[in-house]
């Protein structure tokens, strides 16, 4: 820990909850109601963020802009380190990611908004389980490497916490339905980081596709983008644990192993104790379209089959450095997910009549790109703003652009291709049963074991 665990005074829609805060020398501290403009205390979101990376942190920057969501809490393993994104979308800047640097923007931020530059009231926790056990917030993002999107997220719902987890939502497959079962029984919003979601030509896109104007759908083409480190050589060394990095909590359920800088951070994507590779990184993206426009977004593809699929011999990293797998649905749709050396992350439907392309945008004829959906026609879910998506449904009750089902269906996707790669063979799916069709090997990489104490 840093030593800082300010909370500050907050008004929720709960019952106005009348706390003062302690800040980081122990004075109380309230927070301006001109910090928030016209939001009443009673309609504010109160959240805490967990998981401080480049991701992590860009999504708690887009709640800081809603003057309806007051962000009070923090929590990373890692202090603060210059290797924790691989990119910024405000600009890299050589900033630190992390714990603290994510305070520090926090404090910044209202400090800005309340003109006296003293704000001082996030908390920061290096465990998880001490942010979750705050009564005053409201919801959580889960923004941390894969292997720990279950076991928190899980964790946060049974707290009655609202959840925004980025893709890819889960580590293994049964991870998924475990957590659709948790968000279900204990009735909290969740919203997956599939932004695709609430962008418009993807929408419009899979409505061309969901209304018939390229005719009857025959394929999907879902590239992913090929993989952007490069891996230790065969015979890398462990290296000390940096101070400010609590390694054993980042682990978490993963198994022990000895530390090495290319083990974490970012590049935690490429080792398959962590994640899946461009399979689940990039795959979340462009299989989550692929879904949405095949009108499958409550089920899967009922066959999967490796097409060539290559995975490293030695070294650090094992997942994916090629990507090739086929999959066939129920409705006589081909998929096909492949490395697309010019990272492309998109989908492309491919129609008797015509072709549509979501991620960049296309058409052909081009006239399809001038088309209206008419009243009457299939409309899908419209959000311009997923994280502004996620509070509003908060307080309507509405579900989200990219339900907690849709997120589990389009990372099982994933998980399907990338456990076909690894056996060299065509499977079987029951989408229904979620179980392999008479193949026992498969049926065992539907989940992984975990470190005690940490379960799902």
């Amino acid at each position: 820990m840093d030593g800082r665990k300010c909370k500050t005074s907050n008004l929720t829609r709960r019952g106005f909850l009348k706390r003062s805060a302690v800040a980081a020398f122990g004075f109380p501290y309230v927070v301006r109601g001109s910090v928030f403009g016209a939001a009443a205390p009673s309609n504010r979101i109160v959240m805490g963020c967990i998981g401080l990376g480049g991701m992590g942190t860009n999504d708690m920057r887009a709640f800081l802009g809603f003057d309806d969501v007051q962000v009070v809490a923090v929590c990373d393993p890692v202090t603060g380190s210059r290797e924790y994104g691989h990119w910024y979308r405000n600009g890299w800047k050589g900033n630190y990611l992390g714990r603290v640097p994510a305070q520090k923007i926090v404090e910044d931020y209202y400090s800005g908004k309340t003109h006296t530059g003293d704000f001082n009231g996030c908390a920061g926790y290096v465990d998880f389980r001490e942010l979750l056990a705050r009564d005053d917030l409201d919801a959580v993002t889960v923004v941390t490497p894969d292997h720990w999107h279950a076991v928190i997220s899980i964790a946060a719902a049974r707290a009655g916490k609202h959840i925004y987890c980025e893709k890819p939502m889960t580590l293994t497959i049964a991870e998924g339905r475990a957590m659709v079962a948790a968000v279900r029984r204990h009735g909290v919003t969740f919203q997956t980081g599939s932004q695709q979601r609430s962008d418009r030509h993807t929408r419009f896109g899979c409505e061309l596709v969901r209304n018939g104007r390229i005719g009857q759908l025959k394929r999907i083409i879902a590239p992913v983008g090929p993989n952007n480190r490069k891996a230790p050589p065969f015979d890398y060394k462990p290296m000390p644990i940096p101070d400010g990095f609590d390694y054993d909590m980042w682990l978490g359920p993963a198994k022990r192993q000895p530390y090495h800088k290319s083990r974490c951070l970012y590049t935690f994507r490429f080792i398959l104790d962590y994640s899946g590779g461009q399979t689940t990184n990039l795959g979340a993206h462009s299989l989550d379209m692929a879904q949405w426009g095949n009108a499958t977004d409550n089920t899967g593809p009922v066959e999967v089959e490796d097409l060539g699929g290559r995975f490293p011999r030695d070294g650090l990293f094992n997942a994916p450095t090629k990507v090739h797998f086929q999959a066939r649905y129920a409705n006589g749709v081909e998929l096909l997910c492949k490395t697309d050396p010019l990272g492309w992350t998109g989908a492309r439907f491919e129609g008797t009549d015509g072709w549509v392309q979501v991620g960049r945008f296309d058409t052909y004829p081009k006239s399809l790109s001038q088309s209206v959906i008419g009243p009457n026609e299939i409309r899908l879910y419209e959000s311009d703003n997923h994280h502004r998506n996620f509070i509003d449904c908060i307080k309507t009750g509405r579900e989200p652009a990219a339900p907690v089902e849709v997120g589990h269906r389009s990372a099982t996707v994933c998980h399907l291709g990338n456990i076909a790669m690894m056996l060299k063979r065509k499977l079987k799916w029951d989408p229904a049963g979620e179980r392999f069709i008479g193949d026992d090997e498969a049926n065992r990489m539907l989940d992984r074991p975990r470190r005690s104490p940490w379960t799902i």
